[in-house]
């Protein structure tokens, strides 16, 4: 048997001293934040390192919740959270078997979606949209196959979206803003790299 690819930043979320990502939350959370209430309930599905749901919960965001698969990424956000002083319901969890248990005002999840199956995180989006109260908002970020997968994730990334293919699981809602891009990355131990990517906020109005 060959031997197991282990993904980059799982070896670099045990390093307590190393950003796999960004401690900074995504541009488009801070742009959209401005729709919620502070008793809001939010979930970030996928959420690595937890920047984004931390900085909601610094904002006094107190029903933030976030996930992740890996039980290295989550332990790193609650000692994030011990050292900021910060309240966040951070826990283990697949989003190919999730299930919610309550709804939510926001859903946002970035770089995690192209790691399931189509199949799969296509399910997940469907299965969050039934879980948001009417006026929450998305915020989906997932790569596509624009261009190739870089070296450092091909061997996970196996659902890549076709350029606009998400825009078709929100006809139903209204979209506040779409993006196609291509921007550079880099992260410890992977040199600059190009990815393919779409994001969408929308708003469920009914």
């Amino acid at each position: 048997m060959g031997k197991e690819i282990i993904p980059f930043w799982e070896k670099t979320y045990q390093e307590k001293d190393i950003i796999t990502f960004s401690v900074k939350p995504n541009p488009t959370v801070k742009e959209f934040e401005n729709l919620l209430s502070k008793q809001s309930k939010i979930l970030e599905a996928g959420c690595g390192e937890g920047q984004n749901a931390i900085y909601l919960a610094q904002q006094g965001y107190c029903n933030t919740d976030a996930f992740d698969l890996s039980e290295n990424a989550i332990a790193k956000v609650k000692h994030r959270c011990q050292l900021l002083g910060t309240q966040l319901n951070a826990y283990v969890a697949d989003m190919t078997t999730y299930q919610f248990e309550k709804n939510y005002d926001m859903i946002i999840c970035f770089g995690t979606l192209h790691f399931l199956s189509k199949d799969d995180w296509k399910n997940f989006l469907n299965n969050a949209k039934l879980h948001t109260n009417i006026g929450g908002i998305h915020i989906m970020q997932i790569f596509t196959d624009s261009v190739p997968a870089s070296e450092d994730i091909a061997p996970f990334a196996i659902g890549l979206a076709k350029d606009e293919e998400i825009i078709d699981l929100y006809k139903d809602w209204e979209v506040l803003q779409f993006k196609s891009y291509i921007f550079e990355d880099e992260h410890p131990g992977v040199p600059k790299h190009l990815h393919a990517s779409n994001k969408i906020v929308v708003r469920r109005f009914k």
